[in-house]
């Protein structure tokens, strides 16, 4: 910056200087060329007086002598004079010398005006000043031109030319413009000289001043050295910019700490400044805040896990994750969310999540060279990269991202405070709609075979007859109760009858579908919907097989001890048996309690004439 001044500087000095040497070489040549011109006419004013005197005296035939002497002067190169048509008329031609010699003699004449032409001639080095000045006839003071020349007033008769050699006044002149530069050039390097030492101290300090203002904008507060050799102003100024300094450290380091801490990053990344960061994380907080406030008003766990996927997608550029869900208290696993089709979790991981080693660590698992952190991960074009996220004491999440270069990789690992930043907001709300279901479960599901109960058949049947009903489909309604069941607990008590309930409930979800149900409609009675049925038969037989495997059944209570049951199974069919549920729910009930009429162990299909019976008894 010093050089740049003083370059400027001086570079306005010169262009000064020079516009200033260009006008006094103007006013010189001026100068010179009004003192030939002064000179010229005094010479021509002693012509002029001479010619007279001979005019009157009466030897005009000796006034080339007169001439002559005149021209002999220092300086004079030529001089001559003309006479006007005027006079030739009068006293006939003068000599061939008197004659018009050039157009500026002419033009003279003609006008009466003074003219002059300044001729220089380089190769010679010669400067000649031509001046020619009329002589007009006037009858004022002791000369009467009028006596004697037949003219009007003001009339030219003649012309001198006169030509004067002003080298002299041009050597003067030049000699006057070196002066001038070189003390204008003196002038100029001793300016320079002394403003560069009183510009010095400022300009080393501005130059720190501006050092300072770069660390700062990387984030680094670096102090300007105050110089005693400057005046107070400066100094106070240095002080309170110091100053400045410090309070933007304190301010900054504290919101650096406090936006590291909300999203758990504790360094800076390559290439980038504190600031820049600093905004980056202030942006990531912004967003997610908007995230915290959509996924508040998100119904069901999935729609979270969605949203979230939203974001590692679109705001991180992931092409290939899988979120799980784990349980490692129950050895569950689940996916609950998987973008792309990059998938090399071991399967085994799904009933036993607690070889999974970041579920069980509850720390990041990396891709490295050296060695292999995930033994199900043996991919060689692939990097992964495992993180997981304690919900509440027994669940966590787990997120696998799969990339397929380094860079990906180590973009990950830039990012990953700002991912789990995310799911750490996303599982106060996760835990919420777990704990949610859990109580929606627990008010719909009996607590010791974990089948639904009576509650939720009712909300079932609510929605799901009124569409079996549109569609025109059947379903089969299956009654049963466990045979001498109250004998069980008895004899072997209740623990052991609770066994035999379970067992039975298992047997049930064995033999039916997916879209089936199966209900603890209470104590050891069971039911069974069969859904879109295709006959009475098909449900016959789903409950002739249920029947079966559930006799063929031995369930271990004690010491080797084998215990076998049966059941009683009464079936009805809506809508041809009723139009109304519940009707249906009390036919299969008296088909149930004629089959325990027959002996138990059987199938029985309801029928009209059971209602008689049912009354008669």
């Amino acid at each position: 910056m010093k050089k740049r001044i003083i370059v400027q500087f001086s570079t306005m000095v010169i262009i000064l200087a020079l516009i200033i040497t260009a006008l006094i070489a103007y006013n010189l040549r001026q100068s010179g060329i009004k003192t030939s011109i002064n000179t010229a006419k005094s010479i021509s004013e002693v012509v002029k007086n001479g010619l007279t005197s001979h005019m009157i005296n009466g030897n005009m035939d000796q006034r080339d002598t007169f001439i002559n002497s005149i021209s002999n002067m220092s300086n004079v190169k030529k001089l001559w004079f003309v006479r006007a048509n005027s006079v030739t008329e009068q006293f006939g031609p003068g000599r061939d010398n008197e004659k018009l010699r050039d157009t500026i003699d002419q033009k003279v004449i003609k006008t009466g005006k003074m003219d002059y032409q300044l001729y220089e001639n380089f190769s010679t080095n010669e400067t000649i000043m031509r001046v020619t000045i009329p002589y007009l006839a006037n009858s004022d003071g002791n000369v009467n031109c009028l006596t004697c020349h037949n003219v009007k007033y003001g009339e030219t008769l003649g012309a001198v030319s006169i030509e004067l050699d002003v080298n002299d006044l041009k050597q003067v002149g030049i000699n006057s413009i070196y002066m001038i530069l070189v003390i204008t050039v003196a002038s100029i390097l001793t300016i320079i000289f002394i403003t560069s030492n009183i510009l010095k101290p400022y300009l080393k300090l501005f130059e720190k001043w501006g050092a300072s203002i770069k660390e700062a904008v990387n984030g680094k507060f670096v102090q300007v050295e105050e110089n005693n050799n400057l005046p107070k102003d400066m100094k106070d100024f240095t002080s309170n910019f110091n100053r400045l300094l410090d309070s933007y450290k304190a301010t900054f380091t504290d919101i650096d700490k406090k936006l590291k801490y909300f999203i758990g990053q504790t360094t800076y990344k390559e290439n980038q400044t504190p600031l820049d960061e600093s905004k980056i994380i202030i942006t990531n907080l912004s967003n997610l805040y908007q995230f915290k406030k959509e996924i508040e008003q998100d119904q069901t766990k999935e729609e979270i896990f969605s949203r979230l996927a939203q974001v590692l997608q679109k705001q991180f550029k992931q092409k290939d994750f899988t979120i799980y869900q784990t349980n490692l208290k129950e050895e569950r696993r689940e996916i609950v969310k998987q973008v792309g089709d990059l998938n090399f979790c071991c399967p085994s991981h799904m009933n036993n999540p607690s070889l999974c080693r970041s579920a069980r660590t509850s720390n990041d698992v990396i891709s490295v060279d050296f060695h292999n952190s995930c033994p199900c991960f043996t991919e060689e074009n692939y990097y992964y990269y495992c993180t997981s996220v304690n919900i509440n004491k027994n669940t966590t999440i787990v997120i696998n991202f799969v990339v397929e270069t380094k860079d990906e990789l180590q973009y990950l690992k830039d990012n990953i405070a700002f991912i789990k930043s995310y799911i750490n907001e996303a599982a106060p709300s996760i835990e919420v709609k777990i704990l949610l279901k859990a109580l929606k479960d627990s008010a719909f599901r009996d607590g010791l075979t974990g089948l639904y109960n009576r509650k939720f058949l009712d909300e079932y049947i609510k929605k799901s007859i009124p569409q079996l009903l549109r569609d025109n489909k059947k379903l089969a309604v299956l009654m049963l109760d466990m045979d001498h069941f109250k004998a069980v607990n008895d004899e072997y008590g209740h623990d052991i009858g609770d066994i035999v309930l379970k067992e039975l409930a298992g047997i049930l979800l064995e033999n039916v579908r997916e879209s089936d149900l199966v209900v603890r409609f209470g104590g050891e009675e069971f039911l069974v919907i069969l859904n879109n049925i295709d006959s009475v038969q098909s449900a016959m037989a789903v409950a002739n097989k249920i029947r079966i495997q559930v006799s063929q059944n031995e369930i271990d209570i004690y010491a080797g001890t084998k215990l076998r049951k049966t059941i009683s199974i009464g079936v009805s069919v809506f809508p041809d048996d009723s139009r109304s549920f519940d009707s249906v729910c009390k036919n299969a009930d008296i088909a149930l309690y004629e089959a325990k009429n027959k002996g138990r162990d059987q199938v029985v299909l309801f029928n009209q004439e059971q209602v008689s019976s049912i009354d008669l008894f």
